[in-house]
């Protein structure tokens, strides 16, 4: 008796760790993710924000189990060879997405008017606005829910089929739990502090005031954090990538710059990670630029962007 349940715990204890290591690869859509969905209840009602957001979080999941859980472990146990090319796809995806944010920061690049990140307030409380915008907003996370589980699903490839799809389901609902605990927070944190500062002792109204007018600062830093998360896991996927497939030179290049980095006391491990870090996301940055530039020159109908509002 003692031996089983010391098994399971070993199991249980294994399958936790597959877990924690693939969802670290997919924090930088994570962040995204974060940044992104608080847009959607813009202009709603205090009061039916968190129900939105409490909607728009079980469809993510809903999402991550019962649609793409089920194809990513037919192709992980039938076509695992299919697996590193989508996974590139979504690195490349993850570039494009960090290069056009940057571009269009610079105003090099067009900004789309009916992207998600950027939909104006909407001021109708009606039932029928409420299901479209949620619509939306669940069409916009299955594209970052395919990344976040083909990225963790790939930290896993070397797992057993029970413990990886353990993992994959521990992935999907801690991630959808960050995410939207994350969204929920962000959205509700203005309320707090105008709460705070309406009434209470002079300390608790200055905490207050300071929600109220440090929540745009938090926004933009969560979507600086972001974009730069996309380009580094974007890069580093792709430079992986790369090497699986036969050509080692990227990845060598940035081993031969890591390593004697790496080799220093005390601080040489940290610092290795962050000229890793650096000079993934620059590479990311170089091919999300190409890739912007091949997008803009199809034919309008040809390409729609995947934040683009759905429209029904």
């Amino acid at each position: 008796m003692a031996g089983g349940l010391a098994a399971l715990l070993d199991d249980v204890a294994m399958i936790v760790k597959l877990a924690s290591s693939a969802s670290t690869k997919a924090l930088g859509v994570v962040v995204d993710d974060s940044a992104v969905t608080p847009r959607y209840v813009h202009g709603f009602s205090p009061a039916r924000e968190l129900p939105i957001i409490w909607q728009i979080a079980k469809g993510s999941l809903r999402n991550k189990l019962v649609i793409i859980l089920p194809i990513a472990m037919l192709l992980s146990q039938f076509a695992p060879l299919l697996l590193p090319p989508i996974l590139m796809i979504g690195g490349g995806y993850l570039c494009f997405e960090g290069a056009e944010k940057v571009l269009e920061y610079f105003a090099v690049a067009d900004a789309h008017q009916e992207r998600t990140e950027h939909v104006e307030p909407v001021m109708a409380t009606g039932g029928e606005q409420e299901k479209r915008m949620i619509r939306g907003a669940i069409t916009t996370d299955l594209i970052l829910s395919t990344e976040i589980m083909v990225i963790s699903l790939n930290q896993l490839s070397q797992a057993a089929f029970w413990p990886r799809l353990a993992s994959l389901v521990l992935v999907a609902v801690f991630m959808t739990g960050v995410v939207y605990g994350m969204v929920a927070i962000i959205v509700k944190m203005d309320d707090v502090g105008l709460r705070l500062a309406e009434n209470g002792p002079a300390g608790r109204q200055a905490l207050g005031r300071a929600l109220v007018s440090g929540m745009p600062k938090v926004m933009s830093v969560l979507s600086v954090v972001g974009i730069v998360a996309m380009l580094w896991v974007g890069g580093h996927i792709l430079i992986v990538g790369a090497r699986n497939l036969g050509w080692d030179l990227p990845y060598g290049l940035l081993h031969r710059v890591t390593g004697p980095i790496g080799q220093l006391a005390v601080v040489g491990g940290l610092l290795a990670w962050l000229v890793d870090t650096l000079l993934s996301a620059v590479v990311g940055f170089l091919i999300g630029v190409i890739v912007v530039g091949m997008v803009r020159v199809l034919p309008s109908g040809f390409h729609r962007d995947p934040h683009e509002k759905v429209k029904r």
